[in-house]
């Protein structure tokens, strides 16, 4: 496990179709449900965790091949089956109203089950992500896509989730962060997860989730009463200011914050300008 000074709790676990699910569990209260993207991990949300505990119940699960979730080799990893793992995780824990907090790959699996269940959603929190069609990929994402040298890059060299220590940041880590982020992802077996995220991305109607990603891009006009925050880190490479623009033209009557020298990790960059405004918006949506 990662230092205990930086994540300081005991994950617990659930089996779903098979397969163990990590999340952790923290709090009394109000639901919120933290959705990490790839390559991370519910250490991610270890900062934001230890300070929504104190008023709020804070489930944040490890998707399954992420964080200390089974890694099974041979499975379905498309954002559909995310979706339904997410749905499983909250009916067995018996959480019917929620609040979402999302970033990356948490974006399309957070609104996945949010446009399945809108009643159900209290307030969400959006965090360089996209639950829409992007008309973009980065060149360094689009290599590790290719057959073979993707695989020898994201799995061989752990060359996306340790490039993401630099190039998802705008200021250096520390040693021992970077060390939690990389500690799930110690080998070839374990890093499948991360290369078929990459491969999941829909980019044609030809791949397997473009149609779960259209349906859910479909949805979100039902969820624009809601309230919504949304923190933007502006030199995200990947989530760039385009799709924080179109977060602000599909909900107009969100609050909205663009932090200009913060990265796609905005968590990292600016938690201690985010940590407020989050306390805050809970405070006047969910308490």
């Amino acid at each position: 496990m990662p230092d205990q000074t930086l994540y300081p709790f005991i994950a617990k676990k659930i089996s779903i179709q098979g397969h163990d699910i990590s999340y952790l569990d923290q709090g009394q209260g109000k639901v919120i449900v933290m959705l990490h993207g790839n390559p991370t991990w519910s250490f991610y949300y270890r900062n934001l965790a230890t300070l929504l505990q104190e008023n709020y119940r804070v489930i944040a699960p490890d998707h399954m091949g992420c964080g200390f979730s089974d890694k099974p080799l041979d499975y379905p990893y498309t954002l559909k089956t995310h979706i339904d793992n997410l749905e499983t995780l909250l009916a067995l824990l018996e959480i019917d109203k929620f609040s979402l907090v999302v970033h990356d790959w948490g974006g399309a699996i957070g609104m996945g089950l949010a446009v399945r269940f809108p009643a159900r959603v209290e307030s969400v929190v959006v965090m360089n992500t996209a639950a829409f069609a992007a008309k973009r990929m980065p060149l360094r994402i689009r290599i590790c896509r290719i057959p073979l040298l993707g695989d020898i890059i994201v799995r061989g060299f752990n060359g996306f989730a340790r490039a993401a220590l630099t190039m998802a940041v705008a200021n250096p880590m520390a040693p021992a962060v970077a060390r939690g982020y990389l500690e799930p992802y110690d080998s070839w077996a374990h890093r499948v997860a991360i290369l078929r995220f990459v491969q999941d991305i829909p980019l044609t109607t030809k791949d397997a989730s473009w149609q779960t990603l259209a349906e859910i891009e479909n949805g979100l006009k039902m969820l624009q009463n809601k309230p919504m925050l949304i923190l933007w880190g502006g030199r995200d490479f990947c989530f760039t200011r385009q799709f924080y623009n179109e977060w602000l033209q599909r909900f107009p009557g969100a609050e909205s914050h663009l932090f200009h020298d913060a990265g796609h990790y905005v968590l990292e960059d600016a938690f201690a300008v985010i940590a407020p405004l989050l306390s805050s918006f809970f405070r006047k949506c969910i308490t």
